[in-house]
């Protein structure tokens, strides 16, 4: 059974109530006490927004190549939702990996449990960043409409980037988790790698800026695809590229295989280890 790269879809559709209720509760756990509460979802996102349009808008006077304007005000709310729209897409993903390592450890009672179904919670770290995902695309929906003043109906395909990031985002979960019960130092790490994959992606910057010969490098990242895949959709009204999109999606179906794999091989040592 473990040989089948459909499995993960498998373990989702078989616990899929189960994985539901958990991220629920999680995300009610996280601002549980708190005054504004779940309002938290939506300051978090708009205060990251501002900090970088702030940033790279005005003080370093950055520009998007296919957006339009003379620099002013109009323009720099353009940049700003073109910016939003990786931003959301790279906290999704760096929730998910930053989580990871610790992620066995964090629900060391369920581990110890013969019976609880481990997989799952991978599942429902990644059901849980969905949610903050869900909320980002609330408020970007809201700045395309300000901003551009309609949203495409190719909007509706942008699914499809977020699929393909999924697949890539719960194989790395499955992985992590389970390396980080045995080598607790890997969660040190996530917190550089998330940088690096902030600022090596088109995220922050147009793809065209990047000298030809470097290109490349940026189809190693991940994020690269998803996000330049989800901004044609969204933002420019474009089909998206089938080739490219499908390619990602078979890197990330195999990245979802390999990591429930090794999660499923050594995830009966966890609880001696912990």
């Amino acid at each position: 059974m473990l040989r089948s790269p459909f499995l993960v879809f498998y373990s989702l559709l078989r616990h899929r109530h189960l994985i539901v209720q958990m991220s629920m509760q999680e995300v009610r756990a996280r601002y549980s006490g708190s005054v504004l509460g779940i309002v938290w979802s939506f300051f978090n996102p708009l205060l990251q927004l501002t900090v970088y349009t702030f940033v790279f808008g005005y003080i370093f006077q950055a520009r998007w190549g296919m957006a339009t304007g003379d620099g002013g005000f109009a323009s720099k709310l353009e940049f700003a939702v073109i910016l939003f729209t990786g931003l959301i897409l790279h906290s999704f993903f760096a929730e998910c990996i930053n989580r990871a390592p610790g992620l066995m450890q964090e629900n060391a009672n369920l581990v110890k449990r013969v019976v609880f179904p481990l997989e799952v919670l991978p599942w429902v770290a990644v059901g849980s960043a969905l949610f903050h995902l869900a909320v980002g695309f609330c408020v970007l929906a809201i700045g395309i409409v300000v901003v551009f003043g309609t949203v495409h109906w190719t909007a509706i395909l942008v699914v499809l980037p977020i699929l393909s990031l999924l697949l890539i985002a719960v194989g790395a979960t499955w992985f992590l988790a389970s390396i980080g019960v045995f080598f607790r130092d890997i969660g040190q790490a996530m917190g550089p790698v998330t940088m690096i994959l902030l600022f090596v992606s088109p995220i922050l910057f147009p793809v065209d800026r990047l000298p030809e010969t470097f290109r490349f490098l940026l189809l190693l990242n991940p994020l690269t695809i998803p996000v330049e895949q989800a901004r044609a959709v969204l933002l420019w009204g474009e089909l998206p590229n089938w080739l490219l999109l499908g390619q990602h999606f078979a890197v990330g179906l195999v990245i979802a295989w390999i990591g429930y794999y090794w999660f499923a091989r050594t995830h009966k040592a966890f609880a001696d280890v912990i």
